[in-house]
């Protein structure tokens, strides 16, 4: 087998020639062209016989038994009477204005998902700047434009994120149906929302059918006013998290206001009692509750309040649930303990979206799922210095990228 032959079995590209090579100082230098004659528009796709130029450029493959490999041609500017402007030539090893090959780019981006940037740079001996910007090629390349990403959305989650310290933050959007992020952008406001509905357009706005949220004021107006059509559902978590925390805000007061010593040693060890669900209490937690129905009724009544919500939310029948919700909010109120009666006022505002909740079962889980992969990206990286940054590799890692890291393969058509 010839040494060309060899070297066009190994690169495995499709359309490719292989006319010969020569080793220098940084490497292998592979002389290819592509199968075709006619040079074809990069933009467009249609063969162009009008070449205005041509001059000798280089592409970095895949290493070659250690040996850095770049491949050489002569590309062609040609003029193309569809675009009605001048062009470079599509070639089938690389896209338009990278100094890579398609497989080393996929290689590179398989990398950057599973390991930090530094080590990635070290392993494949390129820029670490560079890595950054194969990663963005990449991404655009293989979502393709952001319309046809938010193309047949009907159910989404929005949650937020911080980035960095000193409140700074993203939101991130997920398609329940697929479990991938569809955007990113940077903030957390009313008008970084805004942004993301005006990509996506008032008759795809139209045919939302839900949006899963925490209760941010923010949010809720920019939905509100964007798609109004959409059902706005709160997530449990969010919601159940304002009575949870509700006891343990009576158990502080309770503590202040105790007077002699045997009153504070009575809530001494309450606290994680009182949080946890009835299915995760130890004798010794029912021992506590059972003091503190004898002892202290605010706090009793306290854990009362706060399984009573827990278990209104388990419901399946949203008029039962909804009837219960009320009259919970009005016993919370009755109650006379500032935390629930915070906490009520708060479910009061938001109840039509929490009853949407307990129709449909959607929350925010999916979300908050990728978020703890974000995360992991983000102290991986050991932070970014940019948002623009994260939100690429939030993309890549979380966004349907499905890369591999392409040493050899078949050859198989564009």
């Amino acid at each position: 087998m010839r040494a060309t032959t060899l070297l066009r079995t190994i690169f495995a590209i499709y359309n490719l020639f292989v006319a010969g090579f020569c080793f220098q100082e940084d490497g292998i230098v592979v002389d290819v062209r592509p199968l075709w004659q006619v040079p074809r528009c990069s933009t467009c796709g249609i063969k162009c016989r009008s070449v205005h130029d041509q001059r000798e450029r280089r592409w970095r493959h895949h290493d070659i038994c250690g040996w850095k490999t770049f491949l050489r041609y002569s590309i062609r500017r040609v003029k193309c009477s569809r675009c009605r402007k001048v062009t470079t030539e599509a070639v089938p090893w690389a896209v338009l204005d990278s100094g890579f090959t398609r497989a080393f780019e996929e290689r590179c981006a398989f990398y950057a998902q599973h390991a930090n940037r530094s080590v990635v740079s070290e392993s494949l001996r390129v820029a670490w700047t560079t890595v950054g910007r194969i990663v963005d090629r990449v991404v655009k390349r293989w979502l393709g434009p952001l319309e046809s990403r938010l193309d047949g959305l009907r159910h989404i989650g929005i949650d937020e994120l911080s980035d960095r310290k000193h409140h700074e933050y993203i939101t991130t959007v997920v398609d329940h149906v697929s479990g991938v992020v569809v955007w990113t952008g940077k903030g957390k406001s009313a008008a970084t929302l805004r942004e993301f509905f005006k990509a996506l357009g008032p008759e795809r706005a139209a045919k939302l059918q839900s949006v899963t949220i925490d209760m941010s004021g923010a949010f809720i107006a920019a939905i509100e006013e964007c798609a109004p059509n959409a059902r706005l559902i709160f997530d449990r978590f969010h919601v159940q998290r304002l009575v949870q925390y509700a006891p343990d805000g009576t158990r502080r007061d309770e503590m202040r206001v105790a007077e002699t010593k045997d009153e504070r040693a009575a809530l001494k060890g309450t606290r994680f009692p009182l949080q946890k669900s009835p299915w995760n209490l130890t004798d010794a937690d029912h021992q506590t509750l059972d003091e503190l129905r004898e002892t202290n009724a605010p706090l009793y009544t306290a854990y009362l309040l706060k399984e009573m919500f827990a278990g209104i939310l388990d419901r399946r029948q949203v008029n039962a649930a909804g009837g219960l919700i009320v009259k919970w909010i009005a016993d919370a109120r009755e109650s006379g303990l500032q935390h629930f009666v915070r906490a009520a006022k708060t479910i009061e505002g938001h109840l039509d979206g929490i009853l949407e909740y307990v129709r449909t079962r959607l929350t925010n889980a999916m979300n908050e799922g990728l978020n703890g992969k974000i995360r992991t990206i983000t102290r991986r990286a050991y932070g970014f210095h940019s948002a623009h940054s994260l939100m690429a590799m939030i993309h890549l890692c979380c966004g349907g990228v499905h890369v591999t890291p392409a040493f050899s393969r078949p050859p198989t058509r564009p």
